[in-house]
């Protein structure tokens, strides 16, 4: 495809549907002020070790499993809400008053004395914000995608936009608690109750904009009644998947939160690899189940010739509760992650679901590290809010406007290539900022060139997944992708304080080293760029694939 001029590019931006794109983006980023920066400067505030502060952030592994959850945004009905605001529009009105509910909750404690019940409402809030993610990465999917012929180079537009928008949630909003906290009349946790307030604010979006037509609930009907028809004669299948789900999720679960209970004689450098092992033979023994149901279907068609719709009416009566549930499960939970993985071959979905996990990992390092480090190299919370929150606001919402021009030009790939790299080398500046000190100048300079290195990379990934999605398994397909770049950035990156204390409070070998962690994600990249490329024309060539499958 050739390169389109830059006015051709930047015709894309009078859409009006990247400004609602924009202002939900606000509202995604702000979430990880309350339980990132924020909490983070009060722990450090309250005399935490950099340890405790790196593992308090293991309550961010609600980003990192929120595909767990994130089929039921593309079944459930919020009761009374859904029918007034829409399916998409009733989930992000619901999770931000969850939010501002737990920022009010944590404005009440004290950090000293009631440090675990600030721990689990900071949970709440990280479940709460993960799950708006996902109702607002699906709602712009769903809302870019309406009847368009080049829904790729929009994607890249409406990436730039909700890449923005999150850093104006994230730093530009962000900034406003370390400026009130640096004057001696303010305290976090009356900067908490301001918090809450903005959120409450920000919620007003959801109750103006438009709902994005859909298809889906009957899509994922029709795979539901699919799977009726033939459960009642395969109840061995029903009672193994029904037990093997909530085995395969619980897991998961008990494997991000730091394996707890875990039993003394099994050596705990074991851990993972255990629990690995059990999740891949609880897999394949549902997958055996679960392929001989899809055959059973398969022979349903054939020898029927009839819709589906009219075979399960046939047989309404006979089908029971387990019957029910399990079709229910079925195409709610498993139907999503099917899909994926038949549309681009299991190969390469596995390829693609690998350089998620890696792109992203020494950036996980470092952002978690950042204002503990910023604050022992010897700058002031008035010092983080001017140069890191506001110099790097502005920064990536130039640059990711920039980023997604030459994004819609040059193609997604390009963009990922030239960000990742970008994004490596920037880090290199933290090791001299490390080495000379509180140098407000090269302060300003790193966080100026960090933003535009993370803003270049955030629009070309995010436009990738957004265009990976099936338009009837938006909520859960991005939720699985943008979940395993989030895992790094939550599970490993929480051990960065550890890392740092390993290192002997090293600052700049430790940012050496984030810099090296973005080579194998480039390299893997390089190795799948072929099919990548193909997929994403093929993409581009079919805008009618988020019909069901």
């Amino acid at each position: 495809m050739p390169a389109r001029s830059l006015f051709q590019s930047l015709r894309y931006f009078q859409d009006r549907r990247l400004l609602t794109v924009f202002c939900f983006g606000i509202a995604s980023g702000f979430p990880w002020v309350m339980i990132g920066s924020a909490m983070t400067g009060w722990l450090k505030d309250e005399g935490l070790s950099r340890s405790s502060i790196g593992l308090f952030g293991l309550i961010f592994v609600a980003y990192s499993i929120n595909f767990l959850w994130s089929p039921l945004a593309d079944r459930l009905k919020i009761p009374l809400l859904t029918a007034k605001l829409g399916l998409r529009r009733s989930w992000i009105f619901t999770t931000q008053l969850f939010i501002c509910l737990c920022a009010l909750q944590l404005s009440t404690l004290d950090v000293t004395n009631q440090l675990s019940l600030m721990a689990l409402f900071g949970l709440c809030l990280a479940v709460s914000g993960a799950t708006q993610d996902i109702a607002i990465d699906a709602y712009r999917i769903d809302i870019l995608s309406q009847g368009e012929d080049h829904s790729n180079e929009l994607m890249a537009a409406g990436s730039a936009m909700a890449t923005a928008g999150w850093w104006t949630g994230y730093a530009g909003l962000g900034s406003i608690p370390f400026i009130l906290v640096s004057s001696p009349n303010w305290q976090w946790s009356e900067v908490f109750m301001v918090l809450a307030l903005m959120m409450a604010a920000l919620s007003v979006t959801a109750l103006v904009v438009n709902e994005p037509a859909s298809q889906r609930e009957q899509a994922l009907n029709q795979i539901q009644q699919d799977y009726l028809s033939v459960l009642p004669n395969y109840r061995r299948q029903s009672m193994g998947i029904l037990l093997l789900l909530p085995l395969i999720m619980l897991t998961i679960v008990y494997a991000n939160i730091d394996y707890p209970g875990w039993p003394e004689f099994i050596d705990g450098q074991y851990q993972f690899g255990i629990a690995s092992v059990a999740v891949v033979v609880m897999i394949t023994l549902f997958a055996r189940q679960l392929s001989k149901l899809n055959q059973a279907v398969g022979t349903v068609k054939v020898n029927t010739g009839e819709p589906q719709s009219l075979v399960i009416l046939a047989n309404n009566n006979n089908t029971d509760i387990i019957a029910r549930l399990t079709a229910w499960l079925l195409a709610t939970l498993v139907a999503p992650i099917q899909e994926f993985f038949q549309r681009n071959g299991v190969r390469l979905a596995l390829s693609i679901l690998m350089f998620i996990f890696l792109f992203k990992l020494g950036e996980a390092y470092l952002g978690r590290m950042s204002i503990v480090f910023y604050r022992e190299v010897g700058f002031s919370n008035e010092d983080i809010a001017y140069y890191s929150k506001l110099i790097n606001w502005g920064t990536t919402i130039v640059f990711s406007l920039i980023g997604s021009v030459f994004t819609i030009r040059y193609g997604i790939l390009k963009g990922l290539f030239i960000g990742g790299i970008a994004m490596s080398a920037s880090n290199l500046l933290f090791s001299v900022m490390a080495v000379m000190g509180p140098v407000k100048w090269l302060f300003a300079l790193t966080v100026f060139v960090d933003g535009f290195t993370s803003a270049w990379g955030s629009v070309a990934f995010v436009a990738l997944l957004s265009v990976l999605c099936n338009k009837s398994f938006t909520a859960s397909q991005y939720a699985l992708m943008a979940s395993l770049g989030t895992f790094g950035r939550v599970m490993l990156g929480s051990y960065s304080g550890i890392v740092v204390d390993w290192l002997d409070g090293n600052w700049a070998l430790f940012f050496v080293l984030t810099a090296m962690m973005v080579i194998p994600s480039l390299l893997f990249l390089y190795s799948i760029r072929k099919p990548l490329k193909a997929l994403i024309e093929q993409n581009e060539s079919t805008p009618d694939k988020c019909k069901a499958s």
